[in-house]
């Protein structure tokens, strides 16, 4: 089954947690998401497409950001996703 979202984000992760969290507000991922679910993020310009499973979106998360910027969007992040 695929489902898509549109989303504006400055990275692949973001983009997950995104679209995850749309996925979740719409009602759309009736099932429960896995750490084993595959999300496809495609880039609309120039045209890119990145693949990760929610387990490796959930183990950046976990870690602490690099930089404050991404220490704060990791803290962001969390917060849609309620984690």
């Amino acid at each position: 089954m695929t489902h898509t979202v549109s989303v504006s984000a400055s990275s692949l992760y973001e983009a997950a947690a995104l679209a995850l969290a749309e996925f979740k507000k719409s009602g759309f991922a009736l099932a429960e998401v896995g750490a084993g679910t595959r999300l496809k993020v495609a880039v609309e310009a120039p045209a890119t497409v990145h693949e990760l499973s929610v387990r490796t979106l959930q183990t950046w998360l976990d870690t602490n950001g690099k930089t404050p910027r991404e220490q704060g969007l990791k803290v962001t992040l969390r917060q849609v996703l309620r984690r």
